[in-house]
């Protein structure tokens, strides 16, 4: 851990990476600028439990209150943290359960959330970016099996699961991708992708899983950079429409919304980097990711003279994980996280 006195310093609407295992001097120092609120990790910040639990530690302490510290660790395909940590099935290995039994399969998704979060919680990651609540069309490749169902009742009822298997964890939950990516074929990280449905067809199926989670108390939401032409002309992530009439108004969330990563193709109609992120606050993103792409990141630190709002700091403050009952290396002996950790190893086969 840092041996540097602590900063006492808001968070910011920015969320940043780091290149390695360790952090360094000069990320120590852009940290620090009065823009940044957090950090999201990646497998290349990942080597076992113990060394992640050193890296999350010293970002902690660079500041007051604690930056927050987020990965991408869904399960299947999309797990960062892999050596040591239970390898997690794939969201769609929960739904063709859940054709078999509604019943099991919300038990086991939720042991799924329950180990999840414990063990993240246990090196000091605030949160994931998960569950995914976009629907299967068949159509997404980006999105494939990482979604749990086509249904939007079955998604609903299992993310439900899941979601409270990470409260139980503690650590919030942050859904995505706002309204659905699963409609559209394009690559959000390559492309820019478009959905010509209108809104009641939306709205019909897509919104269900994110109305229903809601209403459990769900802390964030991530929009997709995904084009709806027939609903608004810029993309979710950067429409007042869908994140404040939507979202906002009709959903009634009042979480933290974030955009996806402002360094995809999908994001880029909008302009350079700074013109990115300040369109996505001003259409309602509380922060914005910068990812893999550190000259960016400088830039839009040097070109942002923007702060989070006292509302976008109270809707912050709910994503820091709850303590820790226990370090990685105790976990076995946590009895919550015991049970869950059996009922995934044991999780019936399914086709």
């Amino acid at each position: 851990m840092s041996a540097l006195p602590t900063k006492a310093l808001p968070l910011g609407p920015v969320m940043l990476d780091v290149t390695g295992l360790e952090l360094q001097p000069e990320e120590r120092e852009r940290l620090l600028h009065p823009a940044v609120g957090g950090v999201i990790l990646f497998g290349r910040n990942y080597a076992n439990p113990e060394q992640v639990t050193r890296l999350v530690a010293d970002i902690h302490a660079v500041r007051t209150p604690p930056l927050l510290v987020a990965v991408d660790h869904e399960g299947g395909r999309v797990q960062r943290f892999r050596e040591g940590f239970t390898r997690l099935p794939p969201m769609r290995e929960l739904g063709r359960l859940y054709d078999q039994s509604q019943d099991a399969a919300c038990a086991l998704a939720n042991d799924v959330g329950s180990v999840l979060a414990h063990e993240l919680r246990a090196c000091g990651v605030d949160f994931s970016f998960a569950p995914v609540l976009d629907l299967d069309y068949g159509r997404s490749g980006v999105i494939g099996d990482r979604s749990f169902h086509a249904d939007p009742a079955a998604v609903a009822d299992l993310a439900a699961a899941l979601v409270t298997g990470l409260q139980e964890g503690g650590m919030p939950a942050v859904g995505k991708h706002f309204p659905g990516h699963g409609y559209a074929e394009a690559d959000s990280h390559t492309d820019m992708p478009v959905d010509e449905r209108t809104f009641d067809e939306i709205e019909a199926r897509d919104l269900e899983p994110f109305r229903r989670l809601v209403t459990l108390g769900m802390r964030g939401v991530m929009p997709a950079h995904v084009l709806y032409p027939k609903v608004d002309p810029q993309p979710a992530g950067y429409s007042k429409f869908w994140l404040q009439t939507v979202l906002r108004g009709r959903l009634g969330f009042d979480g933290t919304v974030f955009s996806d990563d402002l360094s995809m193709v999908g994001a880029h109609g909008a302009g350079g980097i700074v013109e990115r992120a300040w369109l996505a606050l001003d259409a309602g993103c509380d922060m914005v990711l910068v990812c893999n792409d550190p000259t960016s990141a400088a830039t839009l630190l040097d070109g942002i003279a923007r702060v989070s709002t006292p509302t976008g700091l109270e809707r912050l403050a709910q994503l820091h994980g709850a303590p820790r009952p226990v370090g990685f290396s105790a976990l076995r002996e946590h009895p919550m996280y015991a049970a869950a950790l059996d009922a995934v190893a044991r999780r019936p086969s399914v086709v």
